[in-house]
This record gives C-alpha cells, sequence and structure tokens, in this order.
C-alpha cells in the first residue's frame, strides 16, 4: 500500500511539473512600444501578466523622472493614469513584474503632441474693393511645431504654403501664423479664405493630425450719396411735426445715426433709425440736423437746417361748427386751445338760453356734455377762450334730430292674387317731420313718392307714413316691398336714411286637389285603406278629411295629408271629402268609399203558405237584408236539373198553381265577395170536388186575391228599400237545366 501511494504522488508531482511548463511567466504592456498622447487629454498604459497567481508590480521611466500618472494594481494587471498629459509625460515607461523570484520587465515610449484647436483667420481690416488688406491664417498651442504645415487658399487658389521645421530649444506650446496680403477685386465677392493645417506625425490619423477654418469674404464699400428727405417742409410752425428720412448707399448697409448741432459746439443724439419724427417743435428745436450713414469701413453724413416759427394762438372746435344730435343720445362737445399753455374756458349760448349741459376744463381742452340731447339743445354753442390779454371766440351750432327707428311696413290684409291690398309705411317718432322724404318700392320698382314740407308748428315727435293701395298678381311673388326713408338736415354730410323690406308672398287660392286611395275606393269589408289628398299652392295649403253626413254636413276627421281606416266595416261606405285651404280661398275634392260584405240574412218566403191548394196563386219571395248590390237567383230543384225562375225584385208569381208546381224552391244571394243559399218546399194539393156553379164565395175570394197579391209584392219591396243600403242588381235568366 505505501508503495502505491508513493507512485501515485510520483506521477502528480509529474504532472504538475508539466503544467507550470506549459504556464511560464510572461509579461505584455499595451499600447506597444509606442504612443502619440495629445497635451492636456489622458492615456493609460497597461501592463499585464500570465503564469503568475499573485504577481507584484512597479512602473519608472528609463531616466529615473517622476511617474507624473496614478498607478493601480489589480490582480495580475497594473494600469498608469496620465491625466492630464504634459510634458512631464514625454519618456519611456517600464513596467517591472515579479513573480516570487521571477522578474521580468518591459516598456514603452510615450510621446506627447498638441493640434486641439482648429487654425485662426485675421483680417487686418474689413475688405474694401481695390484696397489692400492681410490675411493671417494662425495655428494655436500646437507642439512639436517642426512638424507643422499652413496652406492658405482664396476658394481653389492656393494663396501661400508654409513648413516650420526650425529647430525647437525649449518644450513649449507655440502658436505659428502665416500671412498673405492681397487686394479683394469684383470676382473675389462669395469666394471663401480657407486656412488648411497638417501636423505631420504619420502615427495619427487623418483626422487628428489634419485642421482647417473657412471664412467667407465680406467685401465693404465706405457710404456714399447720402440723401435727407422732409415732411412737410423744413420750416414749421410751433406745435407742428415734421419727418426727416435718411439713406446712404454702401456695403454692407451703413447704419444711420441723427445727431444736432449744440450751439456750444457740441452734437446730441438723436436717434439711430432711418426716419426721425419730431412731434409738438418749439422755437428752440431750429437748428442744424446731421444725418450720417455708417459701416464698418467709413461714413458719410448730410446736413438738414429746420426753422421753427412761432404759431399763433388759436382756437378749434369739434366736432364740426354745425353738427346734428340725435334726440335721447350723448354729444361732447370739445374746445381746444394751441399756442397758450394756460387758457381759462367758458361757454354760452348765442342767445343766453341754459346751457342745459355740464362744462369741465383741463389744461388747454374744455368739453361741454349734453347728455341726453333734447329739443332745449337746439342752439348755437359758443366757446370763449382767454390767454392773456387775448381773448378768442368760436362757435358751434347743435340741431337735435330724431330718426331712431326703422321703417314699419304694414298690409292691410293678407295678399290674395286679383285682391286690391293696401300698403302702408311708417316712420315713428322723427323730428323734425317736415324734412321727411319717404319712397315705396317693389322690387326695382317705385310705386309712391312723397315728401313732408308742411311747416312744423311745435317741436315734437311726428309719425309720418305712406299709403298705397294695388292689386297684387303672381308675377309679384318673391318680389321685395322696401320702404326707403331719408331725414334732410342742412348739414355738411349726407342725408340720414333708412329702409325696411319685407318679401311680397302672393296667395293663390287652392287648386282643386288630388286624391289617391290605396288600394282601391271599394274595399272588402276588414281591409285597411289609405286615402292621401295633395295640393300645391302659395302658400302651401293646409288639410282636412272630413265625411259627408246624410244631411249634407261634413263631419271633421283629420288634418293630415293621410287619412286612413283600419280594418273597415259597412257603416265606412260614404263620401269623403279633402279641404285644401289657405289665406286666399279652399278647394275640395270628394271621394266614395264602398265597403262590400259578402250577402248575409237571405229571407226566402212563400204566400199565402208553404201548403197550397191547386188553383190557388203563390208568391215565392226572396230578399237580403243589408248588404247593396247583391245578385239574386231563384231557381225550382228538381232531379234533371235546376229551373231558374224569372223573378221582379226577388219575387216569382205563380198563378194558378198545378200539381207540378210543388217542390223544392232555391233562393241565391251572391256578390263580388260571396253568396249564400236558402231553399223551401212547396205543397200543391189537389182539388176535392169539382163544381160547376158559381159561389159568392169564390167570387169574394178572387177579388180578395187580386187585390192581396200586389200588396203583398208592394210591401215586400218596400221592406227590402228600407232594410238595404245600396240597390240590388236582378239577374233575369232564361230557363235553363243544369
Amino acid at each position: 500500500m505505501p508503495g502505491k501511494m508513493v507512485a501515485v504522488f510520483g506521477v502528480s508531482n509529474l504532472l504538475w511539473m508539466m503544467f507550470a511548463a506549459s504556464q511560464a511567466f510572461e509579461i505584455e504592456i499595451f499600447p506597444e512600444d509606442q504612443i502619440f498622447a495629445q497635451i492636456g487629454g489622458s492615456v493609460s498604459l497597461i501592463c499585464s501578466t500570465t503564469g503568475c497567481e499573485s504577481p507584484s508590480f512597479s512602473w519608472r521611466t528609463q531616466i529615473d523622472s517622476p511617474l507624473n500618472g496614478k498607478v493601480k494594481n489589480e490582480g495580475s494587471k497594473s494600469t498608469l493614469t496620465m491625466n492630464p498629459v504634459s510634458f512631464e509625460n514625454e519618456h519611456s515607461y517600464l513596467c517591472t513584474a515579479t513573480c516570487g523570484a521571477e522578474k521580468l520587465e518591459k516598456g514603452i515610449q510615450v510621446e506627447i503632441y498638441s493640434f486641439s484647436k482648429d487654425p485662426e483667420i485675421h483680417l487686418s481690416g474689413p475688405l474694401e474693393f481695390e484696397k489692400p488688406i492681410t490675411v493671417t491664417c494662425l495655428v494655436p498651442d500646437v507642439y512639436p511645431f517642426d512638424r507643422l504645415e499652413i496652406d492658405l487658399l482664396k476658394g481653389d487658389q492656393l494663396m501661400k504654403n508654409q513648413e516650420f521645421l526650425e529647430g525647437m530649444h525649449t518644450k513649449s506650446l507655440e502658436t505659428k501664423s502665416l500671412e498673405v496680403t492681397f487686394t479683394p477685386v469684383n470676382e473675389d465677392v462669395g469666394k471663401a479664405l480657407v486656412c488648411q493645417a497638417k501636423l505631420h506625425i504619420n502615427e495619427l490619423d487623418d483626422k487628428s493630425k489634419r485642421r482647417e477654418t473657412t471664412q467667407n469674404l465680406q467685401v465693404y464699400i465706405s457710404p456714399k450719396n447720402t440723401v435727407v428727405s422732409v415732411n412737410p417742409s423744413t420750416r414749421l410752425q410751433e406745435g407742428g411735426s415734421v419727418t426727416m428720412t435718411c439713406s446712404s448707399e454702401g456695403l454692407p448697409a451703413p447704419q444711420i445715426i441723427w445727431r444736432k448741432k449744440l450751439d456750444d459746439g457740441n452734437v446730441q443724439l438723436l436717434s439711430e433709425n432711418a426716419t426721425l419724427t419730431l412731434i409738438a417743435m418749439r422755437m428752440e428745436d431750429s437748428g442744424i440736423y446731421m444725418c450720417e450713414g455708417v459701416n464698418l469701413v467709413g461714413r458719410d453724413k448730410k446736413e438738414v437746417e429746420l426753422i421753427v416759427q412761432e404759431k399763433p394762438f388759436a382756437i378749434e372746435i369739434s366736432p364740426r361748427h354745425k353738427v346734428a344730435a340725435q334726440i335721447g343720445d350723448s354729444l361732447v362737445l370739445t374746445c381746444n386751445v394751441s399756442g397758450c399753455e394756460s387758457p381759462t374756458f367758458s361757454w354760452r349760448t348765442q342767445i343766453d338760453s341754459p346751457l342745459s349741459g355740464e362744462a369741465r376744463s383741463e389744461g388747454t381742452k374744455s368739453t361741454l356734455t349734453l347728455n341726453p340731447i333734447s329739443f332745449e339743445n337746439e342752439h348755437s354753442y359758443l366757446c370763449t377762450v382767454t390767454c392773456g390779454n387775448k381773448k378768442l371766440e368760436r362757435g358751434i351750432q347743435v340741431v337735435p334730430y330724431s330718426f331712431r327707428k326703422d321703417p314699419e311696413v304694414e298690409m292691410s290684409s293678407p295678399v290674395v292674387n286679383g285682391n286690391p291690398v293696401t300698403v302702408s309705411c311708417v316712420i315713428p317718432d322723427v323730428y323734425p317731420s317736415d324734412r321727411v322724404e319717404i319712397e315705396l318700392l317693389k322690387g326695382d320698382n317705385i310705386m309712391k313718392h312723397q315728401n313732408f314740407l308742411e311747416v312744423v308748428k311745435k317741436k315734437s315727435l311726428e309719425n309720418r307714413s305712406l299709403e298705397i293701395t294695388f292689386i297684387p298678381t303672381s308675377e309679384d311673388n318673391g318680389k321685395a316691398l322696401v320702404c326707403r326713408a331719408k331725414l334732410s338736415i342742412e348739414m355738411e354730410f349726407e342725408p340720414k336714411q333708412r329702409q325696411s323690406s319685407q318679401t311680397f308672398y302672393v296667395n293663390v287660392s287652392p287648386r282643386v286637389p288630388t286624391i289617391l286611395v290605396s288600394p282601391s275606393p271599394t274595399l272588402e269589408e276588414g281591409s285597411s285603406v289609405n286615402m292621401t289628398c295633395s295640393s300645391n299652392d302659395l302658400p302651401a295649403p293646409k288639410i282636412q278629411w272630413s265625411r259627408q253626413l246624410n244631411n249634407g254636413n261634413l263631419q271633421p276627421l283629420s288634418e293630415n295629408t293621410t287619412f286612413s281606416l283600419i280594418s273597415t266595416r259597412m257603416e265606412d261606405s260614404g263620401t269623403y271629402v279633402c279641404e285644401a285651404m289657405n289665406q286666399a280661398g279652399v278647394s275640395r275634392k270628394e271621394v266614395e268609399l264602398i265597403i262590400q260584405v259578402a250577402p248575409k240574412d237571405i229571407q226566402l218566403t212563400v204566400f199565402p203558405s208553404e201548403s197550397v191548394k191547386e188553383g190557388d196563386t203563390v208568391i215565392i219571395s226572396c230578399t237580403c237584408l243589408n248588404v247593396p248590390k247583391t245578385w239574386i237567383i231563384l231557381k225550382k230543384k228538381a232531379v234533371t236539373g235546376d229551373t231558374v225562375l224569372k223573378s221582379t225584385d226577388g219575387a216569382y208569381t205563380i198563378h194558378k198553381a198545378q200539381l207540378q208546381d210543388a217542390g223544392v224552391y232555391e233562393c241565391e244571394s251572391k256578390n263580388e265577395i260571396g253568396l249564400q243559399l236558402r231553399s223551401l218546399t212547396l205543397d200543391v194539393k189537389g182539388k176535392e170536388n169539382s163544381r160547376n156553379y158559381f159561389s159568392p164565395e169564390l167570387l169574394v175570394l178572387y177579388c180578395a186575391s187580386s187585390l192581396i197579391i200586389p200588396a203583398v209584392g208592394m210591401i215586400i219591396y218596400f221592406a227590402r228599400k228600407a232594410n238595404m243600403k245600396g240597390s240590388y242588381s236582378l239577374v233575369e235568366a232564361q230557363k235553363s237545366k243544369v
């Protein structure tokens, strides 16, 4: 057993030695060999090992200078961070890694450079046509400058190229520049100055070692041809206003500056706008005003002299020297003074009547408020102004009027085609009424015109009217009735005018209506019917459905255009009336509604009885009650066939009955809806004895029967007429065998 353990231990020791040999202790550094770092930036050097679980690291420069960086060790990796990068970091750095008794070292060269800013283009002054100018292309804070190259281009044309190959004596950031002097021409407008700088370090990418700045050429023209316009004039009255406008040519457009020369020789800045407006000018505002056009390359000026003259004391009264004021409104009379700083005011009427208003003065203005305007304000009002020893007076005449409401158009009655109608146009509450002018138009035609020139004896509000009677026609329909009123007052403005209009609708009596019955005017009892009435007139007529009663009166039913009956009965038969009504009249139309029913209540009778003697007269009668338009057929039944009997009003008479007249008699009552049958049996008995003599009783019986038979027929006829609505249609048929 111990021998086996020694063998196992030997094998494992051999495997460990083989694994250790495969993981030899090594060191790597990143980046490899050399790195270029931007001054002011940040850079990290990473040193890592393999083949050692817990290595130790140390960093140093090859000449044992300070690291100028921070070291961070973490497992098998060590990082040296330089932030910010400076000239002190331009060294060869060595990373030493120790693993037990084994030590390894690896180095990296750190080169520094500065090329962080774009070139700058500087001009010695503004660009002016045909004036030399120096352009400087400046590259700031560059290192190492001995690798710098600068190109200056104008558009696509290279103006100058320069390389800075002189040796560097010290490590420092340098600013290098290139200068070119040229004279701008017209062709240079819109071109660009391009300054390109390149730092020749091959290890840098193109973005890091190339920088460029572009500046568009702006060519300037010094201001010239400066002119000034003055409105209204260079000579002004005190209190007036003036506007002066200045313009100057140049590139860029010159800025305009206004100044005034003072008495002491200095100048006063007034405005930097092209237009200078002076208001409420005083005499001391007289003087010389200068307009100067200025831009980056020069200036040009123009002078103008203003003379302000003393303004005399003056009064202005408003609204005007004569004003019309609506009665009931408010009116403010204003008196303004110019040419006096502290005036005093007073108001009065020309005939020294009460003012009937409120006066108020403030500064150089005084107002007289008349509220409300009435007949008492019909005066000339005077405003008196005192300024020192001077006194001025101005007047204004107030003319009250009333014309507040629009005309009113009225008609004596509804407008019906062909019927005379009177139209009146009323102007309410007007003053002065003798200045009113009214005209009435129909469409574009003047129907009547009237002036009211009679003298008004008193001051009061009056109503004025115009009236005309005419007969309208259908051609007037849709036209406008226009009532136009003018109040002419002797004023400086146009006469006041009001008007009202009303569309003219001519009523036309309704035409005979049209009735549509659906499904039909003749119906089977129990069905429904819709009766629709229509009439197109102006104005649209109102529809009224009624039923005509037996006494001739109408029973109102509906005001809808369509009248409906649901589940009709025979009593619904009759005459229905549709009336179309509007303001112009009434028109009507009738429709007959027939409700049909199947025959019923048939009565089949025999007179004098169903059992008679041979030789008797027999009347067989068939009636159908309450069913109009019914066909009645009487038949005698037989084995060999039925015989249709000729009947009169449903009655069949057998004179001198014979034995062969006995049998079954049938009545058939039918119409378009259906039929009904009734039957009876007639028994004819033979005579017991044949007597050859004439008895008085037989004579009486014969006479009585001759009277009774027609009477019975008439009774049956009138009974049928009384119990039926409508009439029978009787069929007279020839005898036939069925």
